[in-house]
């Protein structure tokens, strides 16, 4: 009896408290740390970012003061930002950065703590995650205003009750510059909350591309026929799943990929627009974040996004989806 499934076929629900319970680094970096990290010598920020995280969390991992030995002060700042290019290790660090946190911490993307509030609302999700030591926030969006505003009255509060922060830059480069967070539009959404984060700029090459050069692997149909007809594994017509991607909200794309190792593609073609552009890159994002490899035909997946999409204020992100998708498509991927 055939167990393939199809993505299609997945309508996960996931609750307000599994989705706290969650709130872990991805499997990918499960274990990073400080030392796994491997800054690149060609450019300095990147062992200057290392430096700064240890800072940051000095006073977690120092020994406890001693009767004449002071301990490490805490940062004079609550917040540390992260800034930079993809594939420069952010995530990694910010990674590092939760592990030496003592306590109880979290780890999500932006759009998993709004999705949080949303199901909890923002009483019992400022209840549920005060007190904890971190909050580390990956991919900071600021695609939509009204959440930007939202999170950032979330952060003050916590921030004001001794939670620190942690967080990755995701912004749109043409509309922010390269996603800077001193920049005068970002500075208005979050109403001056910077005052509270230390900057960190990290240049650099994007290790995947260094990892692995080209463009994506396109199978042939006789491949995506011949993946193992397992549970783990699934295959699905592109513009099939392009559809269904938006019945699911994307702070549930996790329960899509759940205990994925393999997904199937046939007929992969560019996508029609901006809004289907932008789910597709969220899923990409979860997809990469379990390590799952794609195998798929069609289109190469690194030109699925067209060139008026490129030019426009998402470049980023898309670029972004292309590297990982150059990776995961990737013979004996993905890439570790």
């Amino acid at each position: 009896m055939s167990t393939t499934s199809h993505l299609v076929d997945r309508v996960p629900a996931v609750d307000a408290h599994q989705m706290a319970a969650s709130l872990v680094p991805p499997r990918q970096f499960a274990t990073a740390s400080v030392e796994s990290y491997r800054p690149d010598a060609d450019y300095p920020s990147q062992q200057g970012a290392v430096d700064e995280v240890e800072a940051f969390t000095a006073d977690w991992t120092a020994p406890p003061a001693g009767l004449f030995r002071r301990g490490p002060k805490p940062p004079e700042r609550p917040g540390l930002y992260l800034d930079g290019g993809f594939g420069v290790g952010k995530t990694h660090l910010l990674a590092a950065l939760w592990r030496n946190a003592p306590g109880r911490k979290y780890f999500g993307t932006f759009i998993e703590y709004t999705a949080l509030v949303g199901a909890l609302g923002y009483a019992e999700a400022v209840k549920l995650l005060r007190g904890s030591s971190l909050l580390a926030i990956d991919e900071f969006e600021l695609d939509d205003p009204g959440d930007t505003m939202l999170m950032s009255r979330l952060l003050g509060e916590l921030t004001a009750s001794g939670t620190r922060i942690g967080a990755t830059s995701n912004t749109p480069p043409n509309a922010l510059g390269e996603g800077r967070f001193a920049s005068a539009d970002f500075l208005r959404e979050i109403q001056g909350l910077s005052d509270r984060f230390k900057t960190v700029r990290i240049e650099g090459l994007d290790y995947r591309r260094r990892a692995v050069e080209g463009d994506a692997r396109v199978a042939t149909e006789a491949e995506v026929d011949a993946l193992p007809d397992a549970r783990d594994v699934t295959t699905d017509d592109f513009g099939a799943l392009v559809e269904h991607l938006a019945t699911v909200h994307p702070a549930r794309y996790v329960g899509l990929v759940d205990d994925l190792r393999i997904v199937g593609l046939r007929d992969v073609h560019p996508l029609p627009g901006q809004a289907e552009a932008l789910r597709f890159v969220a899923f990409v994002d979860r997809l990469y974040d379990a390590q799952v490899r794609i195998v798929a035909t069609g289109t190469p997946l690194d030109q699925v996004f067209g060139e008026d999409m490129l030019a426009g204020g998402y470049r980023k992100k898309y670029l972004r989806a292309i590297s990982r998708l150059v990776a995961m498509t990737a013979e004996g991927g993905p890439v570790e």
